[in-house]
């Protein structure tokens, strides 16, 4: 009762606040930019939107895929990317021990599968290759590959057999799974993207021609010249100065490769950019992937994103362009993330890379900035390694869901949840993503301290809400309040009340493993692998300052460590534990504090995890993840039941592989700005 009471109260209190470009009176009120009641309401749902079949360079079928991902794994959404470029091989085709179905027939019934999968080498399911399975005449646009083993381009796949296929699985799973693109970047490496204009429409058959379009104009990999044979594209963007730089036969800007062709793709991926804001600008999405995988930019070559990479993009179309992929996929390999010391930063930090894992760094800048600039992870899924799709070893990838999880708000109010609740959601910021099954419950709010009510009434008014909102998988939608992706504007001196809530979730997560957790081991915790405790969560804040000019060419660009690239405001303000925050028997945590009169204008975000600091090899002394390259062969895995596929140094089983990613897991949110009147203007956040 005392809750309902809370929460009634505080909605009384701030009733009176008003909208969008209007300050109620009064020391310390606040709005945020849209009214609650303006809000439709909304649940956190969980997907991914980067993994990989056959039709690319994957191993296992599409239906396996989606199976495996809303099926086993139960997302809630699934985007389906894969390399623009061409492929080989017949992804629609089913694995064995099921004869290949043509992919205008379907499958009729659930397919099961051999434990150990279908080998590669096989050239059988979804291995064979298009010329065998539709033959070389119905293959179009320019001829790639050899005439016995004829390459497809990308745009044909998804547009003609990619896209039916996904459809049929998303009727028949009542869920919104729809198909992306896993661009290879000019001048740069990979970006997840998708538009879902065309897809899943609510009654008759859909298309994904945009999205075939964009990879056809943009795409690296893709020299295809044919315009999309019959459908004649043309790759101008709107409004665009550039567009003379159109090759006349191809109708879209073709880069050669050699010296410059670095700085000349990046100046193309811009104008994809443009494109997509100009056609698509509210359903279509472009977010750099693993962007640190490949080191810093090479003006001459095709890798790595800078910060100024970030920024021009974000400038091109920020409502396209509004994040990164920082938390990489590929988290079981012995290279965690598939990053070698050759990446940025030197590999990844508790599985998230160096650029939104380090306080202070690229990330920070961005954020500092004000801009709309928000993380995301994904699985990345090719394989297993050195194990089968349906063995739970891994050597290499974990499925959609298994491991990594992004959870969107999706604002449906009472109405089915379709593709654009959750490019919408993603374009929000109102997200975070987690690692491992860590916490499956989110709230965290900023809200302005209201001086007509009690400190104490107010603060509880504040937590309960935050509560309720967690146990329903929703967020605060109040008046005066703002959650992640979003902005406060209150006056100077204004005192901000803080409140956090998660959820542990108790017994057992997706790791095959229940020995003792070696990491947590070194420090005398037993801990089973499968059951991880989360230890404590971080508050990170950070002064916003407002844009760089591009024209300031110092402050613009930069590698990581440079002051381009990073903000020297960003520190850890208050880490949370079980001797700080409110535990309850079912897993919830309640963290609740108050920054006071707060002057300048500044955003907070969070992270958290299962190590606590000062864990060797793990954690700093002040719980800030090191390098995981660090712990290579230096934890010992000594447990009997540690799997016989570890990494042996000095005669000894080392944690490593699959073991050490679910040893080492964290999750993190996206950022709640707060602007001060009369300090920086948050431009970049509604």
């Amino acid at each position: 009762m005392k809750n309902n009471s809370a929460i009634h109260e505080i909605g009384l209190a701030m009733a009176g606040v008003v909208g969008l470009g209007v300050i109620a009176a009064g020391p310390g009120v606040a709005f945020a930019a849209e009214k609650a009641a303006n809000k439709p309401a909304g649940t956190y749902v969980t997907g991914d939107f980067h993994n990989h079949t056959t039709c690319t360079d994957g191993t296992i079928s599409l239906k396996k895929l989606v199976d495996k991902s809303a099926g086993t794994f139960g997302l809630d959404w699934f985007v389906q990317s894969g390399h623009g470029g061409t492929g080989a091989r017949n992804c629609t085709l089913a694995e064995d021990p099921f004869e290949p179905v043509p992919p205008a027939l379907g499958l009729t019934v659930p397919p099961t599968y051999p434990s150990s999968g279908q080998p590669v080498t096989s050239g059988k399911g979804p291995n064979q290759t298009w010329t065998a399975t539709i033959g070389n005449a119905a293959i179009k646009g320019d001829v790639a590959g050899t005439a016995d083993k004829r390459n497809m381009w990308r745009w044909q796949m998804i547009q003609e057999y990619v896209y039916p296929t996904i459809e049929r699985d998303s009727r028949d799973r009542n869920k919104p799974v729809f198909v992306g693109l896993e661009q290879n970047v000019p001048g740069h490496e990979h970006t997840s993207s998708t538009i879902i204009d065309g897809q899943l429409p609510a009654s008759g058959a859909g298309n994904a021609n945009a999205m075939a379009q964009f990879e056809y104009c943009f795409d690296r990999g893709d020299t295809d010249t044919s315009r999309g044979a019959a459908n004649q594209w043309d790759c101008t963007v709107p409004g665009s100065a550039n567009n003379a730089l159109l090759d006349a036969t191809a109708r879209k800007i073709l880069v050669a490769a050699g010296t410059g062709s670095g700085s000349a793709g990046h100046f193309k991926t811009v104008e994809g950019v443009k494109w997509m804001a100009a056609k698509y600008p509210k359903t279509s999405y472009y977010i750099p992937a693993h962007l640190e995988r490949a080191g810093a930019f090479d003006p001459n070559g095709n890798k790595g994103f800078n910060i100024e990479h970030l920024r021009d993009f974000n400038n091109a179309g920020p409502t396209v362009a509004f994040g990164f992929e920082s938390m990489p996929g590929h988290q079981a390999e012995a290279q965690r993330g598939s990053y070698s010391p050759s990446a940025a930063g030197g590999g990844t930090y508790g599985g998230v890379g160096v650029y939104a894992a380090k306080i202070g760094g690229v990330w920070d800048a961005l954020l500092g900035e004000g801009r709309n600039w928000f993380f995301f992870g994904s699985s990345d899924y090719h394989n297993r390694g050195s194990f089968g799709p349906d063995q739970r070893e891994s050597t290499a990838d974990f499925f959609p869901g298994e491991y990594t999880r992004d959870f969107v708000l999706a604002r449906v109010g009472s109405a089915k949840l379709g593709t654009q609740a959750i490019v919408d959601g993603l374009r929000s910021g109102n997200s975070f993503v987690v690692n491992g099954q860590l916490i499956d419950q989110l709230s965290f709010v900023v809200c302005a301290a209201n001086p007509g009510l009690v400190r104490k009434a107010h603060t509880g008014a504040v937590e309960a809400a935050a509560l309720a909102a967690a146990a329903k998988h929703t967020d605060v939608t109040i008046n005066g309040c703002a959650t992640m992706g979003e902005k406060l504007v209150v006056r100077p001196g204004a005192d901000l009340i803080v409140s956090i809530v998660v959820r542990d979730p108790q017994g057992k997560n997706n790791s095959p493993y229940s020995f003792p957790n070696p990491s947590l081991k070194q420090i005398g915790i037993s801990q089973p692998l499968n059951e991880p405790v989360l230890d404590h969560v971080d508050v990170i804040g950070g002064k916003v300052t407002g844009y760089v000019d591009p024209a300031n060419t110092a402050a613009y660009a930069g590698l990581i460590g440079s002051p381009a690239a990073s903000n020297p405001s960003a520190a850890l303000m208050k880490t949370f534990n079980s001797a700080s925050w409110t535990a309850s028997a079912e897993g919830t945590r309640k963290m609740t504090f108050r920054v006071p009169a707060v002057k300048v204008s500044q955003y907070l975000r969070l992270r958290g995890s299962n190590l606590p600091a000062a864990t060797p090899y793990e954690t700093d002394a002040s719980g800030n993840p090191l390098l995981d390259f660090g712990a290579d062969g230096k934890i010992a895995c000594a447990d009997s039941a540690c799997p016989a596929h570890m990494v042996v140094a000095n005669g000894v089983k080392t944690s490593s592989l699959d073991v050490a990613a679910w040893s080492d897991i964290w999750f993190y949110s996206n950022p709640i700005f707060v602007e001060v009147v009369n300090s920086t203007k948050v431009a970049g956040i509604k």
